[in-house]
């Protein structure tokens, strides 16, 4: 007998069994196997680096020298040309500005580009917090309790699915901002980004919500469920001890896909002028003023293109690993 493997004598002839592997809780077990995924590392590690520069964006810039909303690049100092675009080729980029300047405005693009991972990272990662809280209360609510509570938290989530999102998302967002300002008055900064979560978060949280009441609707039965109800526990304990554990799977592999789905989404906002807006740096405003340049300064685009590119697919490799590695017997 080795370390590692124990060989017992059965039935249907010689068993090898892991000893590595007894003992070991499920997450545990999860964390072994995905530490052996390749890809789902690499992601993990490109993830935390778009989080670690968001979070540090400040640090960075005062080592940088620079910050996001100086105009260095004026006419008169020689770096933008009669049209507003960077007199140096490629956007301006050089070893003062690393990516370039910004056309018309002679911003700084690589601080510009810092600040907006921050802001856009800061908005998905609220909204996913609550809408995950949301679909948890609401989805294994509906599915443990059923009856009523069943039908018409269902016919709510309904009702909300069927609303066309990108729509409503650009609708409801100057609805929501007068509710916290006078519209006669300029939205604050703060407004505008508390605006956009609630709006991302009310319609956002549905499909979690219904993945959790049916697996929810299948663990009510089981042995476990029904031991703990002849205990005498209460309803409350049964969801925190027994339902909540057993769903944490797809919780975790949804939030993993909502988190980049809320970033294209607020983006997406911004690039259509409902969002956030100018001075405050932003993915989606970037993409914006790129889509207006790219005739003259196609390199203005590069940067933020790229960067978003790679934290989605990287973010999306990682929900599929969290996946593979909750369920080894599913294949992506």
């Amino acid at each position: 007998m080795s370390d590692q493997v124990q060989v017992a004598e059965g039935v249907g002839g010689v068993e090898a069994v892991d000893v590595a592997l007894v003992g070991r809780s499920p997450g545990q077990l999860m964390w072994r196997r995905f530490r052996r995924d390749r890809v789902g590392v690499i992601s993990a590690c490109v993830v935390l680096f778009f989080f670690l520069i968001g979070l540090l964006a400040p640090v960075i810039s005062w080592l940088y020298g620079k910050d996001p909303y100086t105009r260095y690049g004026q006419k008169e100092d020689g770096l933008l040309n009669d049209f507003g675009y960077p007199i140096k080729p490629n956007g301006g980029i050089d070893g003062e500005f690393w990516f370039g300047l910004e056309p018309f405005m002679g911003r700084d693009v690589f601080t510009q580009l810092l600040y907006g991972i921050r802001t856009s990272l800061l908005i998905a990662l609220a909204v996913t917090v609550l809408a995950t809280l949301t679909a948890i209360v609401l989805g294994i609510a509906a599915g443990y309790l059923g009856g009523r509570w069943d039908f018409f938290i269902s016919r709510f989530i309904d009702l909300l699915m069927a609303f066309p999102n990108q729509l409503f998302f650009v609708a409801f967002l100057p609805i929501v901002a007068t509710l916290f300002v006078d519209p006669r008055e300029e939205t604050p900064t703060y407004v505008r980004v508390v605006s956009v979560i609630v709006v991302l978060w009310v319609l956002g949280w549905m499909t979690l919500g219904r993945i959790l009441r049916g697996a929810t609707l299948a663990l009510r039965e089981r042995e476990f469920v029904e031991a703990a109800k002849v205990s005498g526990a209460s309803p409350w304990r049964i969801i925190r001890k027994e339902l909540l554990p057993n769903v944490v799977s797809p919780i975790l592999v949804q939030a993993t896909y909502m988190l980049p789905n809320f970033v294209t989404t607020a983006a997406a906002l911004s690039f259509l002028g409902v969002g956030l807006v100018e001075p405050t740096p932003d993915w989606g405003r970037m993409f914006a003023i790129g889509a207006e340049v790219y005739r003259a300064d196609i390199t203005y685009m590069f940067f933020p293109g790229v960067s978003m590119v790679i934290f989605v697919v990287a973010f999306n490799l990682l929900g599929d690993s969290v996946r593979d590695a909750y369920d080894p017997k599913s294949h992506r």
